[in-house]
């Protein structure tokens, strides 16, 4: 069978595999949104002496760099709803269950991407600060993130590719993101390779739109930071 360029013209232009790419990066920066949300308190306790709240965090990022995403979406999602009849109500949506699973999961690497960053600053800025005058919370939003971030960028950047691409998994829970969309048009088209390469394309563009964007900050933090 000739790879027929109309229909790959029009998967490339169809408004379902764009409506399920502007799913799937919504939920990404809303997923490492929250990751990183739920990661810098981790981070900061890492670096702090309560040995308890460490063992449990370190214990947490074991766990969750450990499970498959895979097999923590189908537990969110058909696992939950048999624990409580909370979550088989209608606002408990595949949306909702991958923001879930996809946070918890980022959320255990993005912990250590921010205590190393945070361990990069030497602390003779926070002797600095304390010089000046500056409170705890002063030194830590004034001084030490704005630094941290030229350190945590890259490999956030990385973490968040790696994430965007990792939303195709949730298919499997039946959200209708650019995989889900391109696999039902396939099943019913039987046109794989014209929608397969246009899904391709979709990822592509949006990651490289995610290298400029990094590229950008990163020569603007090497300029502030002289």
């Amino acid at each position: 069978m000739a790879f027929d360029w109309s229909v790959f013209v029009s998967a490339l232009f169809s408004a379902s595999l764009f409506k399920g790419a502007v799913i799937a990066l919504a939920l990404t920066v809303l997923a490492h949104a929250l990751a990183i949300a739920l990661s810098l308190p981790m981070a900061i306790a890492l670096r702090g002496t309560n040995t308890t709240l460490k063992a449990a965090i370190k214990v947490y990022v074991t766990l969750f760099r450990a499970v498959p995403i895979l097999l923590l979406l189908l537990i969110i999602w058909n696992g939950l709803p048999q624990l409580s009849p909370i979550f088989r109500e209608q606002w408990f949506t595949p949306f909702l269950a991958a923001l879930i699973g996809l946070a918890l999961t980022e959320a255990a690497y993005q912990v250590e991407i921010n205590r190393a960053a945070l361990g990069a600053i030497h602390h003779g800025q926070v002797d600095a600060g304390n010089a000046l005058g500056f409170n705890r919370l002063q030194i830590f939003f004034l001084i030490q993130v704005p630094q941290a971030m030229r350190v945590a960028l890259p490999p956030t950047v990385n973490e968040f590719i790696t994430l965007l691409k990792a939303t195709s998994i949730a298919s499997v829970i039946s959200l209708r993101e650019l995989m889900t969309v391109t696999q039902q048009a396939v099943a019913f088209t039987y046109k794989y390779a014209e929608y397969y390469l246009a899904a391709l394309i979709y990822y592509v563009a949006m990651v490289l739109l995610l290298m400029v964007v990094q590229a950008f900050y990163e020569r603007r933090m090497s300029w502030i930071g002289r």
